[in-house]
Formats: structure tokens, C-alpha cells, sequence
């Protein structure tokens, strides 16, 4: 039985694992979502659900607070602008897990961390360009030799 132990290490030293944590929050943070192994998301997620409730309300002490853990001033700024905002009327639960088939390599259990209610990004700049380029196609085709 695993009694007494408070937090999985992910058998890495703890300046590594405290580096991975603080990677993975601002890349969540970032993305919405992230595809990484379920130990990692499981401890990723108990930092992430902490963050969001300070963000909950946008003080200068709760914003010290996160940006020890949170380096990127763009992602502090989305997490007190954007993400809070968003789940002031939510008691917790902020982020959902999906499994995900195993790892081919290794057969590590794969998941999907992503917060819930994420607004879905814009199109990307390709599928921008596809619709560019669907565009003409539409229009009837210009008749090369008209004149002759």
C-alpha cells in the first residue's frame, strides 16, 4: 500500500521534476490541452487546479503567488484575463483526462490534458491558405483563348 506518500517523483531528481511540473502547467496553460504520459498528468493537474483558483480572483498577491510557478508573462497574463474568468462560477474540476491509446516505445499509458469548457482556437494559417485557395475554384474558370 502507498501510504504516506504525498507526490509521485516520476524517478527524476527534484530540480527536474520541479522544471517538468512548471513546463508542462505553462504549456497547458498555453494550449489548453497537452498529450503526455498519465503519471505526469496526474501530478501536472493538482498544480494546474491550484493556479486556476488563485486566478479565479485577479489580486496582486495571488498573482505573485503564480508567477513563481508560471515564468511566461503571456501565460500569466491569459491565465488572470482569459482562463480564470472563465471558471469563477465553478467550484473545481478544471482540467479532464482522456486516455489515449499506449505509447508504441514503451507502453506507457497515454492521455490527453486539457481544461474543460477550452475555447477552440482559430483556424490554422493551413487551412486558412486551403480555404485561399478554394476560393477561385468557385468562380467559373477564365477562358484562355477567347479571341481566337
Amino acid at each position: 500500500m502507498k501510504h504516506r506518500i504525498g507526490f509521485n517523483r516520476l524517478e527524476r531528481r527534484t530540480g527536474h521534476r520541479k522544471a517538468l511540473k512548471r513546463n508542462m502547467v505553462i504549456s497547458l496553460f498555453r494550449y489548453e490541452r497537452v498529450i503526455t504520459t498519465k503519471a505526469k498528468a496526474l501530478e501536472v493537474r493538482r498544480l494546474a487546479e491550484k493556479l486556476v483558483t488563485r486566478a479565479k480572483v485577479d489580486s496582486v498577491q495571488n498573482r505573485r503567488i503564480a508567477a513563481r510557478r508560471i515564468h511566461d508573462e503571456a501565460v500569466l497574463a491569459k491565465l488572470f484575463k482569459e482562463i480564470g474568468p472563465r471558471y469563477v462560477t465553478r467550484p473545481g474540476g478544471y482540467t479532464r483526462i482522456l486516455k489515449l491509446k499506449r505509447r508504441h516505445g514503451d507502453a506507457a499509458e497515454m492521455v490527453i490534458l486539457e481544461l474543460v469548457d477550452r475555447t477552440i482556437r482559430e483556424r490554422t494559417k493551413r487551412e486558412k491558405k486551403g480555404e485561399a485557395a478554394e476560393a477561385p475554384k468557385d468562380e467559373k474558370p477564365a477562358v484562355a483563348n477567347a479571341g481566337a
